[in-house]
């Protein structure tokens, strides 16, 4: 399927992706802005639902996140969920500004953390007309009561503030892996799933993804708190697309928000784990959701 490369500009970064044109549409068409997850790049998997998208007659934005992939900004493979969401928005303008674009008729698609930032986004700008939030990461304190004893957390705020001390020296940022094996290996996802997931996906696919994250990446996450805000998302219509098995993004917390949110809303629950989303009947099954969802809502 043809795409055209596209570069834009956000608070003087210059982010990089692909635009996937609507497919037998000669006039204006809606739009669909796309975001991945945590350290991940948009070769993973993210071309398969754009061209799922782009054939239902919808336009397609997808880009790398800053810092990370074919993007720009520094330090590299930082995440700082607060900017995400703000490039997010630049995306839309950006998006809104080409010709081939309804500005009135635009989607956005997130998964994982970057779930939480369309939820985000989507509860604060009103130029969203319809969202997906695919497994989404919901809580920041929320992941962290379920990822860390009670008892680590007092040494996970002393390596933060030291880091934080460190970064205010002028010292250079601190690097952990972004993936282990081992559940309890210091890494900012410690599964098997998540190991197999992105090593996979990099070798197969993916060949600019890095096994790495900044330390004070993980401050940034855990005090992101998107699942706050559901309730403004109306009246755009939102579908939450959930996994129950998700020991990532943690099903129960996503069905939690889903209770908050206001009409018009839509629940797909899958019976897989987080990262199952992406390939075989549970990829044919959430895309098809959302792409009805996105065509339905900005028809």
């Amino acid at each position: 399927m043809p795409r055209e490369d596209i570069e834009f500009s956000a608070d003087n970064v210059t982010l990089r992706g692909w635009f996937y044109p609507a497919e037998g549409v000669d006039t204006r068409a809606p739009v669909i802005v796309m975001v991945h997850g945590l350290s991940a790049v948009k070769e993973m998997y993210l071309d398969e639902y754009a061209e799922s998208f782009s054939r239902a007659g919808l336009n397609v934005l997808v880009y790398d996140h800053r810092n990370f992939g074919a993007s720009d900004g520094a330090p590299r493979q930082h995440i700082d969920s607060i900017v995400q969401a703000r490039d997010l928005r630049h995306a839309i303008t950006y998006a809104t500004e080409r010709e081939d674009v309804d500005p009135d008729r635009v989607g956005i698609w997130g998964s994982s953390h970057g779930g939480g930032l369309v939820l985000s986004v989507a509860a604060v700008d009103r130029r969203v007309r319809a969202v997906v939030a695919q497994v989404p990461f919901i809580s920041g304190s929320g992941q962290l009561k379920r990822l860390v004893r009670p008892d680590f957390l007092p040494t996970v705020r002393t390596q933060l503030d030291s880091e934080r001390r460190n970064i205010f020296h002028g010292g250079e940022p601190t690097l952990m892996p972004a993936v282990a094996a081992d559940p309890l290996a210091p890494a900012l996802m410690s599964s098997a799933e998540s190991w197999e997931f992105f090593t996979t996906a990099a070798q197969d696919r993916a060949p600019s993804w890095r096994n790495e994250v900044t330390l004070s990446s993980l401050e940034r996450i855990i005090e992101f708190e998107p699942g706050d805000g559901i309730h403004r998302i109306s009246p755009s219509p939102l579908l939450m697309i959930v996994a129950d098995q998700d020991i990532s993004a943690y099903a129960e917390l996503a069905f939690e928000a889903y209770e908050r949110a206001l009409q018009p809303k839509q629940l797909v629950a899958l019976s897989c784990g987080h990262f199952d989303v992406y390939t075989g009947s549970a990829f044919e099954t959430s895309s098809k959701a959302a792409r009805e969802h996105f065509v339905r809502a900005l028809a």
